[in-house]
């Protein structure tokens, strides 16, 4: 129905413009990566809610669980960056005038659906019924129920935006709307059954076919079309849409209101009521939305869909992948000249019924894909996160939108860059009657899901087929309008009020698991988001022969811009044939994986929160609590003077009488004895409880510690020798020097950062300096291990930089920028110092000191 201006408002198409904003979606890159020049790529969809069309599905508005298109649960600090509270209320108006006119259309589609209701009760009753009672109720359930709330709602709301002024208060009808979702989630209960109702009772009564295929609409009462014929089944689908096109507008509402505008908390709460209805109603609500027929009839649904790395020709390429109910497609977009609707391009495709996995056995070694070096990816990080900080200043200033647009497409390419080379987990499948294919995936949560569902379709009776180019054609062209996903998943895809994540420490206990049927080697793994793929962060001990594992072990798990939690539970394989020839590891068993949203309500509070993650019938028990950034960033030195940690590394080895503390000779022994090939060492959390265990054993000096220490996890040792750097009152590399650290590392002359450098490090107390050389040889034969423990010289920058570096609290304050974001300045600075370091010739302190009198730069 075209929209049309309602009692003097303004046409609705305004808003369509006014919320059509430029963003470099998926669409603006080819598979490849190369830019393609044309106008604004489809991916900057306008907003739907807008659009009366019965084309619109739940899940496609509301994933808030692994969707890149998620609305932000968190509204924006006050107005949208460079918006004058006098806009924004005008804002609201033309927000809140497009919905009352849409709000009108919908009650009038109501209307429409109940007006046959009333004459088909009173026939039921008599000896020819149409329909009977029970048909009746089912196929308008609850129809009434929500005409009357909306009706409701329009009454009052129609004032208010009719006698305009700033200071109108409405957020109390929005939330008392978000209040009685119940009656929707009624409806959406019934919907299935009330479509199927109303096509039996079609087929089988000529009298109510006609009925439900031309019910009339009113239309607005300024419009000239005074009705319009709707079919019954696109009429039922309206409630289910309307949700989220409140939801939608309530977003909108919140980016154009004040925080502190008496609305601001309604209209927050009402959001917060709406999309959690959204994220829990059933997403196979509307089939028709994710199907295609085929040529022979059949319905093929959309299952799955998503951007995986392809390896292809020995080079990565961005696909998406498009699974069916009966065959998996890998396409890419074309490039298209501006203006022109945009496809997909078909790469290649297998029917499930000749799709198989190949075991880690069976599968013959992939062609070699070069891995990205790690320096480099970090170094893209650091791109993309200066780039951010541009962006913020500019909009801060009020700068010009082209230089903005130019630096989003700049953080894009980077961001576009680590998204293709970063990862490393092999995905391989094989057609039984040709071609292996190999995609590399960032996590292995993301294997199991594509597996999973594709083993499930293959439980059905499934047929093997050859696509006509007809039918391959019109599958292909299909994908455009069913695709779930519409943007690769990278921050500049992301709306600016959207939720940063969460910069800091998570720490998580994993207690137990109930619910295996049969004993096993069982362990978990946490994994978290960060700069739009996931990255293992910790691992439970191996819980031997049981059926209910209890780990009480605790994690601390550092985040960058975070907004989920993954736990997988796996059966440990000891099996040596199980070796997958792709990355040389054995498989083992994944039992359950579950994800959760850290909504930062939730987490940030001083006390344990404890949750339950259900998977596969598999329930695991865990807490978690947060610590941000600006508060891990505390160095508080110890009370007692007796122990080690917290004490100043001077008085520690003037009281041991030692070069290099103990607690630091024992924990990198024990490491190089049998941690030294461990993957993710130093990388990888080690369990909290056992570093407190081992904190407290060197702060007595207890005469046990050796015994311990053989007994200990490696990744507990691990741990406990970075929170001694990290509890230390002033850095290792000290406070004094710090900004001079700072200025070396920035210096372009090699000859003058050699100077520099070196000269700093002379400067160090002995204890210091004798320490740093040590430690830095030690990470230095951990980085040799490279191949098999996965920890590159970059990587152990990145882990001990800030560590060794961060100033202490006093200090920190004059350094800190933002405490949101860990990649600021400083600590790409910190890590890079280090990493001139560890990439040096091996640095001897006699030579150091030798050389003290050639040198005479100022520090």
């Amino acid at each position: 129905m075209e929209p049309l201006s309602h009692r003097g408002l303004p046409r609705l198409s305004w808003i369509d413009t006014l919320y059509s904003n430029f963003s470099y979606g998926a669409d603006d890159y080819d598979a490849e990566g190369n830019e393609e020049q044309k106008g604004p790529p489809e991916g900057s969809e306008t907003m739907p809610y807008i659009d009366e069309s019965p084309t619109m599905s739940p899940q496609l508005s509301a994933r808030s669980q692994g969707g890149g298109d998620s609305i932000s649960p968190t509204p924006p600090e006050g107005l949208a960056p460079g918006v004058e509270a006098g806009k924004g209320l005008e804002m609201r108006k033309l927000v809140l005038s497009g919905f009352l006119a849409s709000e009108e259309i919908y009650i009038n589609q109501l209307e429409a659906l109940l007006l046959p209701m009333k004459p088909l009760k009173a026939t039921a009753t008599t000896s020819q019924p149409v329909l009977t009672i029970q048909q009746i109720e089912t196929i308008f359930y609850k129809i009434q129920d929500i005409y009357e709330i909306h009706k409701e709602f329009y009454d009052n709301l129609c004032p208010k935006v009719q006698q305009w002024d700033s200071q109108v208060t409405m957020g109390h009808l929005f939330q008392k709307l978000a209040s009685q979702l119940g009656v929707y989630k009624a409806f959406v209960d019934n919907y299935k059954v009330a479509l199927e109702t109303a096509e039996k009772c079609s087929q089988s009564n000529n009298q109510f076919q006609k009925i439900s295929e031309e019910l009339k609409v009113k239309g607005p009462k300024d419009s000239r079309d005074s009705h319009t014929s709707v079919t019954m089944e696109a009429l039922l689908y309206k409630p289910i849409d309307r949700v989220t096109r409140s939801t939608l507008v309530l977003h909108d509402l919140l980016k154009h209101t004040p925080v502190d505008h008496p609305d601001y908390p309604l209209l927050q709460d009402a959001l917060r009521i709406s999309q959690n209805f959204l994220s829990s109603i059933n997403e196979d609500i509307d089939p028709r939305r994710t199907a295609v027929t085929t040529p022979k009839g059949e319905t093929r649904q959309l299952v799955k869909d998503g951007f995986l790395v392809e390896v292809s020709e020995g080079s990565r390429k961005l696909r998406h992948v498009f699974l069916f109910t009966d065959v998996l497609l890998c396409a890419k977009l074309k490039k298209t000249s501006a203006g022109k609707h945009q496809q997909y391009d078909c790469k290649w495709y297998i029917p499930l019924a000749d799709l198989v996995f190949p075991s880690p056995e069976e599968s013959e070694a992939s062609p070699q894909v070069h891995p990205f070096p790690d320096h480099e990816l970090e170094d893209m990080k650091m791109k993309i996160s200066a780039l951010k900080s541009e962006i913020q200043k500019e909009k801060a200033n009020k700068g010009q939108s082209r230089a903005i647009e130019r630096l989003k497409k700049k953080m894009f390419e980077n961001e576009f860059l680590l998204l293709l080379n970063s990862p490393t987990i092999p995905f391989r499948i094989h057609n039984r009657n040709g071609k292996s294919y190999l995609f590399l995936l960032s996590s292995d949560y993301e294997r199991s899901e594509w597996r999973e569902a594709i083993q499930k379709l293959q439980k059905k009776d499934l047929q093997a087929f050859v696509l006509s180019s007809v039918e391959l054609q019109v599958l292909t062209g299909s994908c455009f309008k069913l695709r779930t996903v519409h943007n690769i998943p990278v921050t500049s895809n992301k709306d600016d009020d959207e939720s940063p994540g969460l910069y800091g420490f998570l720490h998580v206990i994993v207690h137990s698991a109930k619910g295996f049927k049969q004993s096993a080697n069982l362990y978990c793994t946490l994994e978290v988001d960060s700069f739009g793929y996931f990255v293992s962060k910790a691992k439970t001990r191996v819980f031997r022969d049981t059926t209910e594992p209890k780990w009480d072990e605790e994690f601390e798990i550092e985040l960058e811009g975070s907004q989920s939690l993954r736990i997988l539970c796996y059966e440990k394989c000891y099996d040596k044939t199980k070796v997958n020839k792709d990355n040389n590891e054995i498989v083992d068993k994944i039992m359950g994986k579950g994800q959760i949203q850290l909504d930062p309500q939730t987490v940030e509070t001083k006390n344990w929160h404890t949750d339950v993650i259900e998977m596969n019938g598999i329930k695991v028990e865990f807490s978690m609590k947060f610590t941000s950034r600006d508060m891990s960033l505390k160095r508080t030195p110890s009370k007692k003077q007796s122990g080690v940690f917290g004490v100043k590394i001077s008085v520690v080895t003037k009281r041991e009488r030692s070069k290099v503390p103990y607690i630091v000779r024992q924990c990198v022994e024990e490491v190089e004895k049998r941690g030294i090939e461990e993957v993710g060492i130093y990388r990888i959390s080690g369990v909290a409880t056992d570093i407190q265990a081992l904190k407290a054993v060197f702060d007595a000096n207890n005469k046990d510690i050796l015994l311990m220490l053989s007994d200990m996890d490696i990744n507990a040792i691990a741990g406990t020798l970075k929170l001694y750097f990290r509890e230390l009152p002033e850095p290792l590399l000290t406070d004094r020097l710090y900004p001079a650290f700072m200025e070396g590392i920035a210096l372009s002359d090699p000859a003058a950062k050699e100077n520099c450098m070196m000269h700093l490090l002379r400067s160090l107390p002995d204890p210091n300096l004798i320490t740093f050389l040590f430690l830095l040889e030690h990470l230095k034969r951990v980085a040799e291990k490279e191949p098999v423990n996965k920890m590159s010289l970059h990587n152990l920058a990145t882990v001990f930089g800030p560590t060794l570096l961060r100033p202490s609290e006093v200090e920190s304050k004059a350094h800190l920028t933002s405490a949101a974001d860990i990649w600021s300045h400083d600590v790409m600075a910190q890590v890079q110092v280090l990493l001139y370091y560890l990439q040096h010739p091996p640095i001897s302190f006699a030579e150091l000191k030798r050389n003290t009198l050639y040198f005479s730069t100022d520090v």
